[in-house]
């Protein structure tokens, strides 16, 4: 059975990526997948700098390491920050490509996010995607861009606009079928 991961650039009380990335969890269970939704909450890292090298890595660090390089799917929702990719997020991948062996070569990665503006997350995307191609991801074609929030998802965290519904879909087509496990 395939595995993914799935997480948040965001953890704040309320998140829509929060909702997307549980939203999106919940379509990969749908398609067969075995899924483990994290909280980056519960893997608290100081700012990356070399001078913690090697004797202060963070042990948080090691344990999502592992846990990307077993697992076959990873998908991250990022909010997007003066139109690029959040601390907590580029924090987060830093402290994870200083790993060995590289915990980027095995999982394929899914990407998207939501905004309050009608461009949802898109140029966070583009910086998201050009980061982990350079650290050896395999990120898929689609990209989950959604907003303005307020309109684009229901109460439970699910999108309702059609063409949305239709990205998802193709996202966790694309996930389980270019996965390496």
């Amino acid at each position: 059975m395939k595995t993914a991961l799935t997480l948040s650039g965001s953890i704040r009380q309320g998140s829509y990526n929060r909702q997307l990335q549980l939203h999106m969890g919940a379509q990969l269970r749908a398609a067969g997948v075995e899924v483990t939704d994290l909280d980056l909450s519960d893997f608290p890292m100081p700012i990356f700098n070399e001078d913690l090298e090697p004797d202060q890595v963070p042990e948080a660090a090691v344990q999502l390491a592992e846990l990307w390089r077993t697992h076959d799917i990873v998908f991250l929702a990022t909010p997007e920050y003066n139109g690029g990719v959040p601390p907590l997020v580029v924090n987060t991948i830093t402290w994870i490509s200083r790993q060995r062996p590289s915990p980027f070569r095995h999982a394929v990665f899914g990407i998207g996010g939501v905004s309050s503006g009608k461009y949802g997350t898109i140029w966070s995307l583009s910086h998201l995607r050009d980061s982990l191609s350079k650290v050896g991801a395999l990120v898929v074609p689609t990209l989950l861009g959604i907003g303005p929030a307020e309109e684009a998802l229901d109460p439970s965290g699910a999108p309702t606009e059609a063409a949305i519904i239709r990205k998802v879909e193709q996202m966790v087509h694309e996930l389980t079928h270019f996965s390496r496990g």
